[in-house]
């Protein structure tokens, strides 16, 4: 069983229920992550599942310069501020450098680590140092058995409140695919795991932009849900074609009830027989 990460109030792993990670891909306009984030909280609650918000403050990593990076750090900063403050939630957000660490730590709950810098020293350790829980991605050319040694980055400066992420490997070019047993190696490393269902449809750098298979978030959401997972990270947007950053791999917003409602059943009846088992 994996070591528990606690958010506040929030608990994440150890058997504890399981957890949405959901939102916006980016900060595009405060009206509609506000919109978003109650629309989301309303969804989570009627499903019963904890939800921690989602939304990046910057996108860094696009495949070219006419990608949309943010609307500025400090206004998307705000933003997110104002969702914690007025839905009561908590609230993850990516960081790309060590210099982000210490603001967004003032705004947020917990840091996350995108995939293509979970090798990053000097981030890890800025993003430890803040004291808040820290989601690392797992990068698209590592075995999972090596994240131990990014989570081992964080837990350094003393915080132990680490979470690895799986978005799925590189498998050629422009593609990627899911090893559903990296789910249960992450997790014999005693950190709680996320399943990114989202990203791990991505269909990297196409055409100078990122496309995907949104077809397939229900079926990997549902599979990494049977296979055992602490957390599921959904980015989710009121209308994905006209998203500015990962139009191609994002859930529609009104069909994330009937995704979490399918991958709420089957990691109840995965509990059911783990707890039947315990009991035996």
């Amino acid at each position: 069983m994996s070591h528990p990460v606690t958010i506040g109030n929030l608990v994440i792993g150890g058997g504890a229920p399981l957890v949405l990670l959901a939102g916006p891909c980016v900060i595009e306009n405060r009206d509609m992550i506000m919109r978003s984030a109650e629309y989301i909280r309303t969804v989570a609650d009627r499903v019963g599942m904890p939800l921690v918000f989602k939304s990046s403050f910057k996108k860094a990593n696009r495949t070219s310069m006419s990608g949309f990076v943010g609307i500025g750090r400090d206004e998307a900063l705000a933003i997110l501020a104002e969702v914690r403050g007025t839905f009561g939630l908590p609230v993850v957000t990516d960081i790309h450098t060590e210099n982000d660490a210490a603001a967004a730590a003032e705004a947020v709950d917990m840091l996350q680590i995108p995939a293509f810098l979970c090798r990053q020293t000097d981030l890890l350790l800025a993003a430890g140092e803040t004291g808040k829980a820290v989601n690392i991605k797992k990068g698209q050319f590592l075995a999972p058995e090596d994240m131990r040694h990014a989570a081992e980055k964080v837990v350094s400066t003393g915080n132990t409140n680490v979470l690895l992420c799986e978005r799925g490997s590189s498998f050629g070019y422009h593609n990627l695919v899911v090893d559903m047993r990296g789910l249960v190696i992450m997790r014999e490393l005693g950190y709680p795991v996320v399943m990114d269902a989202t990203h791990a449809v991505q269909i990297p750098s196409q055409g100078g932009y990122s496309g995907g298979r949104p077809q397939f978030i229900a079926p990997l959401a549902r599979a990494a849900a049977a296979v055992g997972i602490d957390a599921l990270f959904v980015e989710t947007h009121p209308d994905p074609p006209n998203a500015l950053s990962d139009a191609g791999s994002q859930l529609p917003l009104a069909m994330l009830e009937a995704l979490l409602t399918e991958v709420r059943a089957v990691d109840d009846a995965v509990r059911d027989v783990v707890r039947s088992k315990a009991d035996s």
